[in-house]
């Protein structure tokens, strides 16, 4: 595994023992970052000013690859022992110490952030609906900038589609417990692809809509 574009291109990343972390695959990561730096909905220029947030970080291999790529700071969340070390072993060697941020903690449980991101990943086990309950959990603790881009890997077989933003309807309906909730306001997909087993979603997040 290596990081495949970038001042640091070709560089071998460290990867922790066992199974319990399952990287993005060179192959995504690199369709990932051409799908950002060459669609119309962002670009280059975004990519490289943008603030970055690599949740379910494991070995950090997302957000590594936006620095790489010149992003000046990202902040990873991960909580998992041997993949935290391996993550920290990454930094130093590609000496990014002092351009990233490490939290050990869980993604559904996160601190109140000091700042929003507006470029976030989340790749997370399969299957356990992770990327749902993440957002929602990011969403409340402040990490998420208003309008921020949305990567999230899933199991390709897993029916996913972004969560619905909140509305005024939908609250009172969660509040009421009586009411269907509304599903017009559904995010805009910006791509979706599929790499082997897993499924990769982008779009916009929005937080709350009248």
């Amino acid at each position: 595994m290596r990081i495949v574009g970038g001042s640091l291109k070709g560089r071998a990343l460290i990867a922790p023992s066992g199974n319990t972390t399952r990287p993005t695959s060179d192959r995504a990561r690199q369709a990932i970052f051409d799908m950002l730096v060459h669609a119309p909905w962002y670009g280059r220029e975004a990519l490289e000013n943008a603030t970055v947030l690599d949740t379910y970080a494991g070995t950090g291999a997302l957000g590594i690859e936006a620095l790489s790529r010149g992003v000046e700071h990202a902040a990873f969340i991960e909580r998992d022992r041997n993949a935290l070390n391996a993550l920290r072993a990454n930094l130093t060697a590609f000496q990014l110490r002092d351009r990233s941020r490490v939290l050990s903690c869980s993604t559904t449980h996160p601190p109140r952030a000091e700042r929003p991101y507006d470029l976030v990943f989340l790749d997370p086990p399969y299957g356990k609906n992770l990327v749902e309950s993440g957002i929602a959990a990011l969403r409340r603790t402040g990490w998420l900038a208003e309008g921020a881009l949305i990567v999230a890997e899933t199991g390709a077989k897993e029916d996913f589609v972004p969560p619905t933003p909140l509305t005024r309807h939908n609250i009172l309906a969660k509040v009421q417990g009586n009411a269907e909730p509304d599903e017009t306001n559904k995010p805009e997909i910006l791509a979706e692809r599929r790499f082997g087993a897993a499924k990769v979603t982008i779009w916009k997040y929005s937080s709350i809509v009248s």
